[in-house]
C-alpha cells in the first residue's frame, strides 16, 4: 500500500469560462437570488403607517444580497425581484416606485462596504448623499412644525445608518461578515443589516415625507415602532444570512467577484 502523498501549492482562483455575467456575478446567481426576494415579498411582517401597505419580510436580505453578490448585481437582483413582487404581492408592494428604489440602494450601498479598489469612493459619494437627505429631510419636518428634538428620536434609524457607514465601523462590520468565526459573522450581518436598511429607509422616507407631510404627532407614534422594525429586519437579516453564508462557504460554490462574504 502506497501512503498518500499531500500536495501543496499556491492557492489558485477558480473563474468561469464562458457563460454571462454581470460584473463578476453569473446571470444564474441573479435569477436565483431575485426569486428569493420575490418569494419573501409575498410575506409582510409589519404594517406602514403615513402610506399605507405593508413591509415585506424581503426588506430583511436587501443588505445580504449585495454581500454575496456585489454592488451592481446585488441591485439588479433586489430590484428584480422586489419589481416582480410589485405584482404578485400588491399588499407588500407600498408605493412601488419608492419600494424598487430602496431595494436597489440597499444592496448597491451593502456591495460597497469592502476596501476593494473603487469602493472607497462609492462609500464617500454615498455618505455626501445621505447627509443631504437628512439635512433636507430634518428641514421640511422643522417647517412642518415639528420639534427638532422629535425629528432626532424619529429619525434614529437613520442617523445611526449614517454614523455606521461613515466612520470606520463599515469596514469592520464588512470584515466581521467575512470572518471565518461564526460570532463576528453574526455581529457583522446584524449590525450591517441595521446600518444597510437605516439607510435604505432614509432614501424612502426623504421622499415619501415630502408626499404625506406628517404632523408632529405622527412622528410621536413612530418613534417606538421604526426601530422595533428594523429590528426585525436586522434579526431576520442575520437568522437567514448566517445560514446562507456558511451554506454557500461549505460546499464551495464559486464566489463572485465583489462577494463580500
Amino acid at each position: 500500500m502506497s501512503s498518500l502523498t499531500l500536495l501543496k501549492g499556491e492557492e489558485r482562483e477558480v473563474k468561469t469560462s464562458g457563460g454571462s455575467s454581470v460584473d463578476g456575478t453569473p446571470l444564474d446567481y441573479i435569477v436565483v437570488l431575485s426569486t428569493v426576494v420575490t418569494v419573501l415579498a409575498l410575506i409582510p411582517f409589519s404594517i406602514t403607517i403615513g402610506s399605507g401597505g405593508l413591509f415585506p419580510m424581503s426588506q430583511g436580505i436587501f443588505p445580504l444580497v449585495g454581500w454575496l453578490l456585489g454592488p451592481l448585481a446585488g441591485a439588479i437582483t433586489s430590484g428584480m425581484g422586489t419589481l416582480i413582487g410589485v405584482f404578485l404581492a400588491p399588499h407588500t408592494a407600498g408605493i412601488p416606485l419608492i419600494s424598487i428604489w430602496g431595494a436597489v440602494i440597499a444592496s448597491f450601498t451593502a456591495g460597497v462596504m469592502s476596501s476593494r479598489k473603487g469602493n472607497i469612493y462609492w462609500r464617500f459619494g454615498l455618505t455626501f448623499v445621505f447627509i443631504i437627505e437628512l439635512i433636507l429631510y430634518t428641514r421640511h419636518a422643522l417647517s412642518n412644525g415639528v420639534s427638532f428634538s422629535t425629528i432626532i428620536a424619529g429619525s434614529l434609524i437613520d442617523w445611526s445608518g449614517i454614523l455606521l457607514f461613515t466612520l470606520p465601523t463599515c469596514s469592520l462590520i464588512a470584515q466581521c461578515i467575512s470572518s471565518k468565526k461564526p460570532f463576528f459573522v453574526t455581529v457583522g450581518v446584524f449590525f450591517g443589516t441595521w446600518m444597510i436598511m437605516g439607510l435604505s429607509h432614509l432614501n424612502q422616507v426623504f421622499i415619501t415625507y415630502y408626499i404625506f407631510n406628517w404632523p408632529e404627532e405622527t412622528w410621536l407614534f413612530l418613534i417606538p415602532i421604526i426601530p422595533l422594525e428594523n429590528l426585525v429586519r436586522s434579526l431576520i437579516g442575520t437568522f437567514i444570512g448566517i445560514r446562507v453564508i456558511y451554506g454557500l462557504r461549505a460546499i464551495g460554490l464559486m464566489k463572485p467577484k465583489q462577494a463580500i462574504y
